[in-house]
């Protein structure tokens, strides 16, 4: 045979061997077994950690066990900000995380952070599960900032004041006081407004904060306000539901890209399943947590007029809010 003539039957058989060796490659990583690491800052039985381990179980069966979920409560792998963190770096994969602390990553996201926003819970469930809810989590996504891919809405309530020293019943009652808030400055400047001082803080740090007197008080919806024993050390809580801030489950862009897209879809369907579950496990979660407050002998405020409540957060609203008109305007009219 002549040297030229098996250069180029080496160079077919070279390149059949590769395209051969194509088909091969996607089954194998298809069916990559993978165990994804996932983080809530929330316990054990809290209605986010009970529906990503719902999740899971779902992904297990219909796997056969090559991909599950292993899921991390209670702030074992960190506060919202270094699990964000640890999330795009990939060392976790799946995060459920406040969309307080998603805005200063996604500044589209931000819209729903704003203040009174929504007429109440069921209207911002109205937004999430329609076709602006799906906007805002394909912009989670597309963000090259953030490095993750949003998977689906969770509830998380409306979220109301606390504190250690005096019940809230009216807006001068917040005077002098220090509250928590998520580190965004729209929350910070939210409660300056209403007269507090704003205090941006890691929610891992809320409880000893409260004990030792750092801060006087915080803002959260019923259940991580009693789950995560802050009634324990506040024990007036006013019903002033100022925010109604979504909660997202994401997963690390870069573990994404690794996957198949059949497994992508599962996931994705699971994912969707997993936001109504969430909800159902929410209102009663909610029920169960004012029982717990009021049998302890926390004093639950109702909050008959907001009005001065709204009207003091209009700062916030000429600051913040021409950026996202646009949205505002389209979320009120769902």
């Amino acid at each position: 045979m002549k040297r030229r003539d098996f250069i180029k039957l080496s160079a077919g058989i070279g390149a059949a061997g590769l395209t051969m060796g194509l088909p091969a490659l996607t089954p194998a990583r298809a069916q990559a077994k993978a165990a994804f690491k996932a983080s809530d800052v929330q316990p054990p039985g809290y209605p986010t950690v009970a529906a990503t381990e719902n999740l899971g179980k779902k992904l297990e069966a219909a796997t056969n066990g090559r991909l599950s979920v292993q899921m991390f409560p209670s702030m074992q792998l960190g506060g919202e900000k270094e699990t964000i963190e640890q999330t795009q770096i990939g060392a976790i994969q799946m995060l459920r995380v406040s969309v307080g602390s998603m805005g200063p990553i996604v500044d589209d996201i931000n819209v729903v952070n704003m203040p009174f926003l929504f007429k109440n819970t069921a209207h911002a469930q109205r937004m999430m599960d329609g076709p602006i809810g799906q906007e805002l989590l394909d912009n989670i996504t597309a963000s090259p900032n953030a490095g993750l891919v949003a998977l689906c809405w969770m509830d998380s309530g409306a979220r109301s004041l606390y504190n250690t020293k005096r019940p809230i019943k009216t807006i001068e009652d917040l005077k002098g006081l220090k509250f928590r808030v998520i580190g965004n400055p729209i929350f910070v400047d939210m409660m300056n407004a209403l007269g507090g001082n704003g205090v941006a803080m890691g929610y891992d740090q809320v409880f000893s904060a409260l004990q030792t007197g750092v801060i006087d008080g915080a803002e959260n919806n019923p259940p991580s306000y009693v789950f995560s024993n802050h009634y324990t050390a506040a024990k007036y809580y006013s019903l002033t539901e100022h925010l109604i801030i979504p909660e997202v489950l994401v997963f690390s862009k870069k573990a994404w890209t690794s996957l198949s897209n059949d497994d992508q879809a599962l996931i994705k369907k699971f994912a969707r399943e997993a936001q109504l579950e969430e909800r159902e496990l929410w209102k009663k979660y909610e029920t169960q947590a004012m029982e717990k407050a009021k049998a302890a002998g926390c004093e639950i405020v109702e909050i008959a007029d907001k009005a001065t409540f709204q009207n003091a957060v209009k700062p916030v609203w000429d600051k913040y809010g021409p950026k996202y008109q646009d949205m505002i305007k389209r979320i009120q009219a769902v």
